[in-house]
């Protein structure tokens, strides 16, 4: 009979909690309580972020630099509030990364989310091509090279060659 009153006051603390989240990060955003944002909050593979950083009176003065494990290194100067950065490609979907602000003697940390999986269900439009397939210029139009025709006249040439002297050797042997 204890399991009811424990999963009411939990349930009672996540909802005062989450009461608590401010209101960019309820909104697609995910933002720090030192003015640090990561916009949209979830992102596909290979998809771009906005890095904010808040330059009012609570915010940060100086220099910022932004790391993750799934963009390089992005620094937002002094006088810029906000600073785009691409999302790894091989990106694991549906994990949850932390992107990292350092200010001066500010670290703040907020969550980024890469996108689940592809949505299993089909689309009811069909999907057609805006235009054609370009076709018959495959390797046809790449550059000659040299070495390579050279190589195939002296493998053609060898072939003639073997070619000839087998059959002179043939008509010799049945002329005796």
């Amino acid at each position: 009979m204890r399991a009811i009153p424990a999963a009411s006051v939990a349930l009672l603390g996540v909802a005062a909690l989450s009461a608590c989240v401010p209101a960019g990060a309820a909104v697609g955003g995910s933002s720090s309580t030192f003015g640090f944002t990561v916009h949209p909050a979830t992102v596909a593979p290979g998809g771009e972020v906005t890095l904010g950083v808040g330059r009012g009176a609570d915010g940060c003065r100086g220099r910022v630099t932004v790391s993750s494990a799934v963009f390089d290194t992005v620094t937002i100067p002094r006088h810029e509030s906000s600073a785009t950065a691409q999302v790894d490609r091989d990106a694991r979907r549906g994990a949850v990364y932390q992107v990292t602000f350092a200010c001066a003697k500010t670290t703040g940390t907020v969550n980024l989310t890469i996108a689940g999986h592809h949505s299993d269900h089909p689309t009811h439009e069909p999907r057609h091509p805006s235009k054609g397939v370009h076709a018959g210029e495959g390797g046809s139009v790449a550059g000659l090279d040299v070495q390579e025709i050279g190589l195939g006249a002296l493998l053609i040439a060898g072939s003639v060659g073997a070619a000839y002297h087998l059959s002179r050797r043939r008509s010799a042997g049945d002329g005796a």
